[in-house]
């Protein structure tokens, strides 16, 4: 493969994709969530039919799905799928992109509008030196999470269609609208798939797999008062604010996202609104051992109990909606699954590098339908956050690891 070349269409191919403003809203009923979504799959869709992909399809609910027939002789390989989502989050705007380039970076503190990404701070921009790097200009994310495994598997399956005397087996490229919403995978098609395996190209730093994740949870709590005139409140108003904001000052701040890091879950308050009336918030909780997720969930029934009890004729429900699963449990279950990935890092020159997510991916909801897919990394850097950059030479190196994991289910 000719390195240069691959950095140059992958740069290409991933600053047109981050153009398109693809947010999703996690309030929304539909899938997708958003209009951009659509116009980024249907780019992509059109983009794969000009590979000369005729098997491409794209759903009522924006699932997109094509495959690459297998080479002459290699029909009976094992099916294998490379994935990726087109959706970004909504922390950040992710609307009117302006990507910024950055050639021959020198190692110094890079200006992204108001802000600066300092290596002092960052200091995996110190690897770089003497690559490009895209940055945001300070008004958005850039969207890598994940426009840069979109980029990495489109350049893929272009070297592969240009170079039909590699063997290779059947190849299944899916792209899912809404992962950031966490319900990208609840209208998908599992039965369209013919995946033995597929990989989800969605992780940050590169060099690392990923097969264990969080598993994951949202609690709806919903406090209910009792409302009368203010001036004649006294023993008799029940504020449901005030009841959630005591509910909220129960939850333990050493088992935050912002305090823990590694194996350790959390609970993470991800909104709250309301009136004297009613209020609502929303949890999320978030641990590798499912028993943790349980406590947790009683800690916060315990807490409404409490708050009850605080708040004599209030009331308060806690409902809780399981969101995905730990994938580990059933990719341990197929060995070969992570042998091809780790053969096929190091065929592209890297020590592969475990490493337990603190969150999920498609793959984890697709790996619990029966499909084990794990994760690798897109070459992405502060994902969701203006300060979100991309070294070009790793999304060129990503882009060989796809093309050669899908050799490497041909041998």
């Amino acid at each position: 493969m000719d390195h240069e070349l691959i950095k140059a269409e992958v740069l290409e191919r991933f600053l047109r994709y981050v153009r398109v403003g693809t947010t999703s809203d996690r309030k929304s009923d539909l899938t997708p969530s958003t209009a951009g979504q659509w116009e980024l799959a249907r780019m992509l869709e059109q983009e794969l039919r000009a590979l000369g992909l005729t098997d491409v399809e794209l759903d009522d609910h924006c699932y997109l799905i094509a495959r690459l027939p297998a080479s002459s002789g290699m029909e009976k390989a094992p099916v294998i799928g490379l994935m990726a989502h087109v959706d970004t989050a909504a922390d950040v705007s992710g609307h009117e992109v302006q990507p910024q380039i950055i050639e021959h970076y020198d190692g110094k503190p890079i200006a992204v509008g108001s802000y600066t990404l300092d290596p002092r701070e960052y200091p995996q921009l110190t690897e770089y030196v003497g690559d490009t790097i895209v940055t945001t200009d300070g008004t958005t994310l850039l969207g890598g999470d994940d426009k840069a495994g979109i980029a990495e598997i489109m350049t893929a399956v272009r070297w592969l269609t240009d170079h039909p005397e590699v063997p290779h087996g059947e190849l299944e490229i899916i792209f899912t609208p809404d992962e950031e919403t966490g319900r990208g995978m609840d209208r998908f098609p599992k039965e369209k798939l013919r995946s033995r395996a597929c990989y989800t190209f969605d992780g940050g730093a590169e060099g690392r797999i990923e097969a264990e994740c969080f598993n994951a949870w949202r609690c709806d709590i919903a406090f209910t008062g009792s409302v009368i005139h203010l001036g004649d409140a006294r023993g008799k108003l029940v504020n449901a604010v005030s009841m959630a904001a005591a509910f909220m000052n129960m939850i333990p701040r050493t088992e935050s996202p912002e305090a823990t890091d590694g194996y350790y879950g959390y609970y993470c308050p991800l909104e709250i609104r309301g009136n004297l009336e009613h209020a609502e918030l929303e949890v999320y909780l978030r641990d590798h051992d499912r028993s943790e997720i349980e406590r947790r969930i009683e800690a916060l029934s315990a807490f409404a109990r409490a708050v009850e009890a605080a708040f004599p004729g209030g009331s308060v429900e806690v409902s809780q909606h399981k969101q995905y699963l730990n994938m580990y449990e059933v990719i341990q279950r197929d060995p070969q699954v992570m042998e091809k990935l780790r053969d096929a890092m190091t065929a592209a020159g890297y020590t592969p590098q475990m490493h337990a997510i603190r969150g999920g991916t498609d793959g984890s909801r697709l790996t619990e339908m029966g499909i084990p897919t794990p994760n690798l990394s897109a070459g992405e850097f502060n994902m969701h956050s203006r300060l979100e950059w991309v070294p070009v030479g790793a999304l060129a190196r990503i882009t060989e690891v796809a093309v050669k994991l899908v050799l490497a289910w041909a041998e």
